[in-house]
């Protein structure tokens, strides 16, 4: 029978305990879990995504007052599903226990990966489906149980999803914590098994102490400034193109979002005419389009301008790609437009801050050596996007570059591959998920040992020692 509890909103410190208490003592009643288990917990997580898509649609939009619905349909449902599809079908692969080796004559081992427990998942409101229910499923495939707190910041759609779970889950199970940043708080500081945190890197600070207080370890996945490394042959079309189908997707609202542009100084003009001409193919008018997001408040958008402000004001040429006669300075609307900000400085704001927004600055360099030293010099990112098919260029940014992830003519595909391993390193972020690293991620890999009936590898250890066991010793380090 499922128990459809709900926490209140903004439940107490002792609230939030006692159910995650609950939920750790049930885990240990009912044992690591079956395939079958596991399989129903993820089969009904799509079927919430799948019946009730519109409705989560509807409330993201209303969340943003404007947002794309394909945007929400790829990136938040159909991405999710096909993550929690992934995980139900190689399951049963990744709990099958390796094969046995004897490490000593006659030593049997094996090694178990076990549950951890309960997850906690921390997830933002840029994508507030997927990056909830992306590792979400790699904790149910491992046997877990989870309870999520999504962002106050997109309450109709934190809301629906607290209903729908308790509808499809018990709460044991699966439960969901609303509120704003103190409940935040109070979340991050509970004894979970693991706690993956998704946001910026200054909260991922707090959240990190506090779960070292009780020595939870920790997933964060931050974001920082993941840039666009522009080759010296690279097709210009094709790189601002793509760069910019990302930077105007939910408006730039993504941590893997390019941040800015590296371009030899020679081509920063034709680079520029190609990113108009792509953002008037796709979006021939912004304010009135359904199909371009709105910045998230009033804060994001104000946010937006005041970094083309700042820029202006310290001597950056600044390239509205707004249609031609758009007014979009209504901040009821806070349609922000893409906007390319060229001659940038490093005193600039847009330079020293994750912009997670249409905002992208332009970077020249004289040597391709120069611009691996400027992605060096600065804190490692979240992902590299090359653009260019010298195969030397290629391997030198794959060699002397470290980033989370590196994509090569093109941006952001890889988050879409769940055979691929989804994290950062470094300033943004720590550990990852996705497939089978998840399951990993939320798995203890437990060593399990059986020692031979003469226990021939416990003997070199047991005194008093016999004549000739140091010889032997020395003949094991000499050999």
């Amino acid at each position: 029978m499922t128990n459809n509890f709900q926490l209140p909103v903004e439940p107490t410190v002792a609230q939030i305990r006692a159910q995650l208490d609950a939920m750790q003592q049930a885990q240990l009643r009912d044992g690591t879990p079956s395939a079958a288990v596991r399989r129903d917990r993820i089969d009904r997580a799509i079927d919430l995504l799948r019946s009730n898509k519109s409705a989560l649609v509807g409330a993201i939009n209303a969340d943003y007052s404007c947002r794309g619905t394909q945007q929400t349909l790829l990136a938040d449902i159909l991405a999710s599903v096909e993550g929690l599809r992934f995980n139900r079908e190689h399951l049963e692969t990744w709990m099958a226990r390796p094969a046995t080796v004897e490490p000593f004559p006659g030593v049997k081992t094996r090694v178990d990966y076990q549950p951890l427990g309960v997850v906690g998942i921390i997830s933002p409101w840029n994508f507030p489906i997927v990056l909830a229910f992306g590792p979400l499923g790699g904790a149910f495939a491992a046997g877990n149980r989870a309870m999520i707190k999504p962002s106050e910041l997109t309450p109709a759609t934190s809301e629906l999803l607290a209903e729908l779970i308790a509808r499809y889950f018990d709460s044991k199970e699966l439960t969901t914590v609303l509120g704003g940043a103190e409940t935040g708080a109070a979340f991050s500081a509970q004894p979970f098994d693991h706690l993956v945190f998704t946001g910026s890197t200054q909260v991922a600070h707090h959240v990190m102490r506090a779960a070292s207080e009780n020595l939870v370890p920790v997933t964060l996945e931050l974001g920082g400034k993941s840039p666009v490394l522009i080759g010296k042959d690279a097709d210009l079309q094709r790189a601002a193109e793509r760069v910019l189908t990302v930077k105007t997707f939910n408006a730039g609202q993504i941590c893997l979002s390019p941040d800015y542009v590296l371009i030899h100084a020679d081509r920063v003009d034709e680079f520029v005419e190609h990113a108009e001409a792509a953002v008037a193919r796709m979006y021939p008018t912004i304010r009135g389009n359904a199909d371009y997001t709105a910045m998230i408040n009033l804060r994001g958008f104000e946010r937006q301008l005041s970094l083309v402000d700042d820029a202006r004001q310290k001597g950056a040429s600044v390239v509205s790609l707004a249609p031609a006669g758009e007014d979009l300075s209504d901040p009821s609307a806070r349609k922000m437009a893409p906007t390319i900000i060229c001659d940038t400085t490093d005193a600039m704001r847009v330079m020293q801050e994750e912009i997670f927004g249409p905002v992208l600055p332009v970077v020249t360099y004289e040597a391709f050596d120069d611009a691996l030293a400027y992605i060096n010099a600065r804190p490692r990112p979240l992902a590299l996007y090359y653009f260019g098919d010298d195969a030397d260029e290629h391997e030198q940014v794959a060699r002397r570059t470290t980033s989370g992830a590196l994509v090569v003519n093109d941006a952001m595909t890889h988050v879409f591959f769940d055979t691929l391993p989804f994290g950062g390193v470094g300033a943004s972020g720590m550990g990852h998920y996705h497939g089978e690293y998840g399951y990993r991620t939320f798995s203890h890999a437990k060593p399990v040992v059986f020692q031979s009936a003469g226990g021939e590898s416990n003997l070199l250890m047991r005194a008093p020692y016999l004549p000739g066991s140091e010889s032997a010793v020395h003949g094991l380090i000499d050999a």
